[in-house]
């Protein structure tokens, strides 16, 4: 693996409570678990699990890693603490609301990267570095992505999986009917837009999309395209100028690329605007590989029904998110949460999660032939290409930051704002 950037940030005043997490003992892989639990005497009787993970695929992966859980772990009970809304908002402000109340659930589901800081900041998350060492994951996590979790030399979760968010998708049919080779790929955006006008002359949505963070992750991946890994990762480490005519020629591709979109998209949450794809209504879509699991459960065959490929310009690059589990300070049961992060790092738990989530795991120890086609090639290509971290799903920039950026984003596709404008709102928003 080529090394990306790696996500350093200093983590001040933190109100460090230890839960003394050494003297716990583990049930690992599918061992036995100690039914008093406890770090230093922690409550293990119950797990409350906190995420956003509430229905589709997202759900049937938290219920793959429940039941590994309970094998591994029959005598912690797991609570369910899921909260539906569209990447997380709805669950995210009511964390926070409790987060500030001290009334942390057990253990909660953040991106890793740069949104943890917001948390790591605030004081309301433990290092849980020596839980790399107690469950081996140093051994069978790449090193880049442990690089990438690594906050001020300390570690504030462990990841459940790997997903990859420059990924298109398109209906063949659609694409044969406008005349377009269903196997053709675009190097360019230029390229891409040929397509799109042909799909668009034949009467479909030519991109679908949908509300605001889907509009912001297909921003991101055109950044990525135009500017390049280095240029990219350069707007968030400041050494790439927002103010740039590169920056400039990007916005604009992202302002050209939503004329094809479809009018209702603000009323959407990412399934439906994947829906489109899948029923004939559109012809490509810009969506992370957790959409591989709602072409699986709708019956379609990858290459028949549907194709993939790097959002165009992007081919060799990695555009990195993960779904991690944190230990919040405070933990009413924090050998419950001890017990559902020794789940979540596990050879069997993250087989398990990730085969129905679509998305691959973080361990390099799975066998990559019990996956999906499509997860294979994300395999081989995590393993290969340039890694470069999710603007839309928290590993690039604060929770604070990507806010911002959002707001600016959602100002300029409602027609509340010009190109420069939003270029100069961006800027701010990354404190450039």
């Amino acid at each position: 693996m080529r090394t990306g950037r790696r996500i350093t940030a200093v983590a001040a005043g933190i109100a460090a409570v230890s839960l003394a997490l050494a003297a716990c003992s583990s049930g690992g892989e599918g061992g036995t678990d100690d039914e008093t639990g406890g770090t230093g005497g922690g409550d293990a009787s119950e797990v409350e699990v906190f995420t956003w993970w509430a229905s589709g695929s997202e759900k049937l992966g938290l219920d793959a890693l429940v039941g590994v859980f309970e094998d591994q772990h029959p005598d912690t009970k797991f609570v369910n603490g899921a909260v539906a809304g569209g990447a997380g908002s709805a669950a995210k402000d009511l964390l926070q609301s409790r987060l500030q109340a001290n009334d942390p659930p057990d253990t909660f589901q953040a991106h890793a990267g740069a949104e943890l800081q917001d948390y790591i900041d605030a004081g309301q998350v433990e290092d849980v570095s020596s839980l790399y060492d107690e469950f081996g994951l140093r051994d069978v996590f790449p090193e880049d992505l442990v690089d990438r979790l690594t906050v001020d030399g300390k570690i504030y979760s462990i990841p459940s999986n790997i997903h990859r968010a420059n990924v298109t998708w398109a209906n063949t049919q659609v694409l044969t009917d406008a005349g377009l080779d269903p196997e053709a790929t675009y190097a360019t955006m230029d390229d891409w837009f040929t397509a799109l006008d042909a799909v668009k002359d034949s009467g479909k949505t030519a991109l679908s999309v949908a509300t605001t963070w889907t509009q912001v992750q297909l921003l991101e991946t055109v950044l990525l395209a135009d500017l390049g890994a280095e240029g990219y990762s350069g707007l968030w480490d400041g050494s790439t100028d927002w103010a740039s005519a590169e920056v400039t020629s990007a916005l604009e591709d992202f302002e050209k690329l939503m004329t094809y979109t479809n009018t209702d998209r603000d009323g959407l949450d990412w399934p439906d605007a994947t829906q489109q794809i899948i029923d004939g209504q559109a012809g490509f879509n810009v969506m992370g590989d957790w959409a591989v699991a709602a072409f699986d459960e709708a019956g379609k065959t990858a290459g028949t029904d549907y194709v993939y490929f790097p959002v165009p310009g992007t081919d060799g690059v990695f555009d990195f998110l993960a779904d991690s589990f944190t230990l919040p300070v405070g933990a009413p049961h924090p050998g419950g949460a001890k017990n559902w992060l020794d789940t979540v790092g596990s050879l069997d738990g993250q087989v398990a999660f990730n085969k129905a989530k679509g998305s691959i795991p973080a361990r390099t120890d799975a066998d990559a032939s019990e996956f999906s086609e499509y997860q294979q090639s994300a395999i081989t290509s995590f393993g290969e290409d340039t890694i470069v971290s999710s603007l839309a799903h928290g590993a690039a920039v604060p929770v604070a930051t990507l806010n911002s950026i959002s707001d600016a984003t959602s100002k300029f596709t409602t027609g509340a704002s010009d190109l420069a404008t939003f270029q100069s709102d961006l800027a701010a928003a990354a404190g450039a």
